[in-house]
């Protein structure tokens, strides 16, 4: 991720929790008080944010040292030390909860994204994440689904078409909505409708849409789908799935499944920060 996206993020978030001062540790710590701390993981799972967790404490003190020991992206076992950081006490403690609590979101996020990627390892289908992220968090969150192994699909309603249900009934239906578009956006733009049923599937494939979603179908509708469209588009599963279906619908033959859980749903992975010299 680009510093200059974060920083921003985790300065607000710092301001949110520090206020004007810490008054526990301002009470307790003298200002040249130094300490050795670690960050540890509780539980296995998959890193994520590491760089957003230095930034935390380099923006209290630039003169912290901040020793990562393992990369984003990489497995941790419980017991595991993830980062130690080194410099003065009030620093460590202002800036922890804010680094651990982006540690750990996107963390969990990253994990979540993991297991279900190797739940369908064998299947040629990526699995992308969708807008359904936190409130000025999305590209951290998106991030973090790509250090899990997932794939990010559009970032915003300004980077691809994607025409949906109240699209299609406003518009008039799929064949409008997409003529519609066509007319509009330029050659370099991807254009995705959504579906729910074979026959709009149908009508999909008549225009020049490059994905068809096929949404909160059944399984067995997915398979079907599939075979109507024969490759002549790239297929997205969506609505719906998680974990528990997540294999019958990568049996289908979809080439893309999205998953809201992936963010809205990741349960934070647990880390923790000790001083320990």
């Amino acid at each position: 991720m680009n510093p200059i996206y974060y920083e921003s993020l985790v300065r607000e978030a710092l301001n949110e929790d520090l206020g004007f001062q810490d008054l526990t540790t301002e009470a307790i710590i003298s200002e040249t008080h130094c300490s050795v701390a670690e960050i540890t993981a509780k539980a296995a799972g998959i890193i994520a944010g590491m760089d957003i967790a230095k930034c935390a404490f380099k923006l209290l003190d630039e003169k912290v040292s901040f020793q990562t020991k393992i990369a984003d992206g990489a497995k941790v076992s419980p017991g595991q030390v993830v980062a130690v950081i080194e410099g003065r006490t009030r620093t460590l403690l202002g800036g922890e909860r804010v680094a651990l609590n982006f540690m750990q979101r996107l963390s969990g996020i990253a994990t979540g994204t993991n297991k279900a990627v190797e739940s369908v390892k064998d299947f040629p289908c990526h699995l992308v994440d969708t807008r359904k992220t936190t409130p000025g968090l999305r590209g951290m969150e998106k991030y973090a689904v790509r250090m899990g192994g997932g794939y990010n699909h559009r970032f915003g309603l300004f980077d691809a078409i994607l025409i949906k249900d109240n699209h299609i009934t406003a518009a008039g239906g799929i064949t409008e909505a997409v003529s519609l578009v066509r007319a509009k956006v330029g050659h370099m733009v991807k254009v995705e409708v959504e579906t729910e049923t074979l026959a709009q599937v149908e009508e999909a494939l008549r225009t020049s849409v490059d994905i068809i979603m096929l949404d909160n179908m059944s399984a067995d509708q997915m398979k079907e789908a599939v075979q109507l469209i024969n490759k002549e588009v790239l297929t997205e599963a969506s609505g719906g799935i998680n974990l528990d279906n997540l294999v019958r619908v990568a049996e289908t033959g979809v080439d893309l499944i999205s998953l809201g859980w992936l963010t809205h749903s990741a349960q934070a992975l647990d880390l923790s920060l000790n001083i320990i010299e």
